[in-house]
């Protein structure tokens, strides 16, 4: 694919940002965002600010570049023909449905990218679809609402629930709830309206629920959820020995759960007895799941749960790489719509890291590259391209079939110098120190202790003659 001559120079020294604003080119077309906006929104429509243009401007904060979204207002005074007051009132009232729909609308057109890259993980358990469930309340935002200036407690503006899919490293679905304080449980009749045949979801003790297993079930798909007390099934066989995994010996024994109507569905109950107990010090882990058991192998259950843990890394790079939770925006549809957007810019993370699996190999990605030099990459890159190449020679790549796009992203993938990338695995954390606390001398000098220290060096290099 021919290029213009302009982006030479950046494909040589950054072919990363390069693969990245071509990316949003390609999934985030402002037609289609307001196509998106257009057959969806219900309350809401277009005057002065243009979804498009909120979507550019919250991502310029959710990605680091600017710190609110007012700096990124007076930055930028070209992206929005509108006021700030304005852009805030847009914000307030983008309806949750809207926020939902970019996340699943882009992941729709990210996915086929994941697979023809190359960067495709194989399912865990052949022949289903994982897709880890897990929610995430919205940290506390700043009391900006007269209502909670003379509180001390943290406003909350919302919450999700997150879908994960563990085979490409994608945030595929997602729910979203204004209220801080409900309960996620409240939130499941979305997530069965998503369920599809022989999908495998796998979710922690709290989505345990009787009625969303039954629903699961009722639409073909499948679970592998840890027990929660209050399910209360019925025993019908004996804890059997199933062998062992690398963290425990596992076991197994069939259960039924009826559901309101009388009809019930046997599960097996899958029981992992820890070798080393969780760091909350829990020593048996329990797994409910409607698996085959021909199928599907007990240990084979014990063991798949373990990639539960993906999804926190997921929320752990929402939060450190990116800037998921804008603590300025206090109104819970402006607050969950930034999370959203930083969802997408998370997936389009997700892509890049996709290709250069597909290109330099996954093992050596997973163990060598960090998600957070990638994100630093694009931010000291990004501004100096886009003065450098005007907006009309990115356009090229929206209009590029996803076969071509792939084919561009997995050669410029060759010329990433990995290195650049290197993550620095810390090591297992100290027991915190227990520090001594003097009134009197609530401060030390730096220089003074360190000439102590080499004092004492000294003084034992005298002793050791």
């Amino acid at each position: 694919m021919l290029l213009n001559p302009l982006f030479e120079p950046f494909l040589a020294a950054s072919p990363l940002s390069v693969m990245a604003r071509g990316l949003i080119e390609h999934a985030l077309a402002p037609t289609d965002l307001e196509r998106l906006f257009e057959d969806h929104a219900k309350k809401q429509y277009t005057r002065q600010v243009t979804f498009s243009s909120l979507v550019e401007l919250m991502s310029l904060v959710v990605c680091g570049k600017q710190s609110s979204v007012c700096s990124a207002h007076q930055a930028n005074p070209g992206a929005v023909a509108a006021s700030l007051t304005a852009v805030y009132k847009k914000l307030h009232g983008i309806e949750d449905s809207i926020s939902a729909l970019l996340v699943e609308q882009t992941a729709a057109r990210l996915i086929p990218l994941v697979e023809q890259v190359g960067g495709l993980y194989p399912e865990s358990v052949p022949g289903y679809r994982m897709r880890i469930l897990d929610g995430n309340h919205l940290a506390g935002t700043e009391h900006r609402l007269p209502e909670t200036r003379h509180e001390s407690a943290a406003p909350l503006p919302g919450q999700t629930l997150v879908v994960l899919e563990p085979a490409r490293r994608l945030i595929a679905d997602i729910v979203c709830c204004q209220n801080g304080h409900a309960q996620e449980r409240s939130l499941l009749d979305e997530i069965v309206a998503k369920v599809q045949e022989r999908d495998l979801w796998m979710a922690d003790r709290n989505f345990c629920v009787r009625r969303f297993l039954l629903s699961v079930a009722v639409r073909g798909g499948f679970f592998v959820i840890r027990e929660h007390a209050n399910l209360n099934p019925k025993v019908i066989g004996k804890l059997h020995r199933r062998g062992r995994i690398d963290s425990g010996r596992v076991s197994q024994q069939s259960i039924r759960i009826d559901g309101e109507d009388g009809k019930g569905l046997v599960l097996r109950r899958v029981v992992l007895e820890l070798d080393e107990p969780t760091r909350d010090g829990e020593t048996v882990i329990t797994l409910v799941t409607n698996l085959p058991i021909k199928e599907v192998h007990a240990r084979v259950v014990a063991k798949v749960y373990q990639e539960r843990w993906l999804i926190e890394g997921a929320f752990l790079e929402l939060s450190t790489v990116l800037q998921c939770e804008v603590k300025t925006l206090c109104y819970p549809r402006a607050a969950l719509f930034a999370f959203c957007v930083a969802v997408v810019a998370y997936n389009m993370l997700g892509v890049l890291k996709a290709a250069l699996r597909g290109t330099h190999g996954a093992d050596k990605i997973d163990k060598e590259v960090s998600g957070y030099y990638l994100a630093g990459e694009l931010k000291r890159v990004y501004e100096g391209m886009m003065i450098a190449i005007p907006d009309e020679y990115w356009r090229v790549f929206g209009a590029m079939p996803t076969a071509e796009f792939a084919a561009f992203l997995r050669e410029t993938a060759t010329k990433v110098f990995l290195p650049k990338y290197k993550k620095h695995p810390r090591g297992p954390k100290k027991p915190a120190v227990k520090r001594r606390h003097r009134r009197d001398h609530p401060h030390v000098s730096t220089a003074e202790l360190l000439a102590a220290r080499k004092i004492e060096k000294k003084m034992g290099k005298v002793a050791n003659l």
